[in-house]
């Protein structure tokens, strides 16, 4: 098995983890719609507190603000998962992928997951920039009108491979506009000096 098919392993198992996170709380929102939001807040510059993150993940959850505190399960998972999340758009391989579903599921629950995955983003973004996302440089503003049109198809035309074809381009064109998104708006972690000895 090469490192490719093992992180879209990871990836696949990771959409699991957090659906199966949503199920055994009841959650009526969806897994990818928080990762969005995550990763939009992210992008646009903003790191959260534990406190902040859980109060943000029970709201999207539509779970009690206490819920966090009563779970520890919930708790370390999305600790975890906000490390992570931070880490993949931090890391200079460009790993970062949105969380959504595998090719089990059916192309329609994929785009409507993509679809949640960007109003997310978008939210999360918003709530950061604020105004300032008016005077984003052009192409971010492009970027933005392009996930606006496409979080507002809600089903495909047809299951066929054309159709599939089109959803992994649209995913790649998403996954490397959020990264462009973190790249405008976060300075790159400094390196380390190098010593001589």
């Amino acid at each position: 098995m090469s490192e490719v098919d093992t992180s879209g392993a990871a990836r696949i198992a990771e959409f699991e983890r957090w659906a199966n996170v949503f199920t055994e709380h009841k959650a009526f929102s969806h897994p990818s719609e928080l990762h969005g939001a995550l990763c939009g807040r992210l992008a646009a510059g903003a790191r959260l507190q534990d406190r902040d993150w859980l109060t943000l993940v029970c709201e999207h959850m539509g779970l009690a603000d206490t819920a966090a505190e009563e779970s520890t399960s919930l708790a370390d998972f999305m600790a975890r998962a906000y490390s992570d999340t931070l880490a993949t758009l931090e890391a200079a391989d460009m790993s970062f992928q949105p969380l959504l579903p595998d090719d089990d599921y059916s192309l329609d629950q994929r785009l409507q997951a993509l679809s949640a995955w960007i109003r997310g983003f978008l939210e999360g973004m918003a709530l950061v920039s604020g105004s300032a996302l008016g005077s984003a440089p052009e192409e971010i503003r492009e970027l933005i009108e392009d996930l606006v049109a496409i979080s507002q198809v809600s089903e495909a035309e047809d299951d066929s491979d054309e159709s599939e074809q089109q959803l992994t381009e649209i995913t790649e064109y998403v996954r490397l506009g959020a990264l462009a998104v973190f790249t405008e708006y976060n300075a790159p972690k400094p390196t380390a000096p190098k010593t001589l000895h």
